[in-house]
């Protein structure tokens, strides 16, 4: 009789499907996202810096108002690299968002 009380019952537990996270485009970025380095050269002009590192390259655009650096990686070996990134600012380092840099780089005089 006291043994009972100590009894332990095994409940079922369920398992709970985990979310898989999924990085959702930001509006403003798809004319930019997966493009190739001729692709942006044509929308922004010709870069004001070009950083390659192995297989990796920064394109680097800079307008009146803003810089944005576009991280361009091959997805398998002997591909051409492609947008994977984008980081922007203002000119003074303060934070920009980076869809409204993209548009102040397509509005910019000549490329410039």
């Amino acid at each position: 009789m006291l043994l009972t009380g100590c009894a332990t019952t095994t409940a079922k537990r369920t398992t709970v499907p985990r979310a898989i996270p999924v990085a959702l485009p930001t509006p403003g970025l798809e004319a930019v996202m997966g493009q190739n380095a001729a692709a942006l050269t044509r929308s922004f002009g010709q870069p004001d810096a070009d950083v390659r590192e192995g297989t990796a390259r920064k394109l680097q655009f800079a307008s009146a108002i803003c810089i944005l650096d576009a991280y361009l990686y091959p997805a398998k070996p002997n591909e051409e690299p492609r947008v994977t990134w984008l980081d922007a600012r203002q000119r003074d380092g303060s934070a920009i968002d980076r869809a409204s840099c993209v548009a102040a780089l397509n509005r910019r005089a000549g490329g410039r």
